[in-house]
């Protein structure tokens, strides 16, 4: 799905000389929806504006041979991120010492009128229609069974905001969605967010494999985000990409 509201991106991409921009811009531009692409050799970034979800212009920028990582959406304090897990496997992990499996991840930006960008995707997961959505609760001690119902926030009628609608996996075990809702970030900075393939409405959501949560948390804006190292690792941004992508990072 293709959305009609532009924001910003910024991406840290390793780039050796201006031909590399050139590469990550033309296949940016191939991608649709980019009305503009800046790269910086010298601090090893590309911004981007345009429509596209950032999932897919991270992968328009792999297909040229570099890697991205996204470092930042919108305007401060207008960005939130949710990395989603399997609770069945957490508390199995948690006990047996080993790294967690992450199964999806959401990014979220407020591009104006209160509305925010939702770009969802999943990997590792069984074929078939899973319903995504923000609850009202941002406990996780017992995964999805203790994050509450779908949020409704101040409207009590009609459809809950949080219900941010079917996303289909693939054979793969891999699907995305990128949707524009009425809400903005602040209202669900701390709330969880479910992917499942339960129906609604026939009591309370139960842990499985098919099943993922995470919590929201703010994610930097575009240029709020400089780091390099991290203060508490020692790693640099690449060493972490590295982690993350083997325990499932997307």
């Amino acid at each position: 799905m293709t959305v009609d509201q532009s924001f910003q991106t910024l991406f840290a991409v390793p780039l050796s000389c201006e031909g590399c921009v050139k590469a990550v811009s033309d296949s940016l531009y191939n991608l649709g929806g980019i009305t503009k692409v800046e790269g910086n050799v010298k601090d090893q970034l590309i911004s981007v504006e345009g429509s596209a979800a950032p999932s897919a212009i991270v992968e328009a920028i792999q297909k040229t041979g570099k890697d991205a990582i996204l470092r930042g959406s919108g305007a401060s304090d207008s960005a939130a991120v949710s990395i989603l897990e399997t609770f069945v496997d957490k508390r199995r992990t948690e006990n047996e010492g080993t790294p967690r499996e992450v199964r999806g991840l959401a990014r979220m930006v407020e591009v104006g009128s209160g509305r925010t960008l939702v770009d969802l995707t999943v990997r590792g997961v069984s074929p078939g229609l899973y319903r995504a959505s923000i609850r009202e609760y941002g406990n996780l001690e017992d995964g999805a069974e203790s994050a509450g119902p779908v949020w409704r926030g101040n409207d009590k009628q009609g459809e809950p905001r949080g219900a941010l609608g079917v996303v289909r996996v693939d054979e793969t075990g891999r699907g995305s969605a990128f949707v524009d809702h009425p809400f903005q970030i602040w209202e669900v900075i701390g709330h969880a967010m479910v992917l499942t393939k339960q129906e609604e409405g026939s009591g309370t959501l139960k842990n499985d494999q098919d099943t993922v949560v995470g919590v929201i948390a703010r994610s930097a804006g575009v240029w709020d985000n400089d780091k390099t190292v991290c203060s508490c690792t020692g790693k640099t941004l690449w060493e972490e990409r590295r982690d993350e992508v083997a325990k499932g990072m997307l």
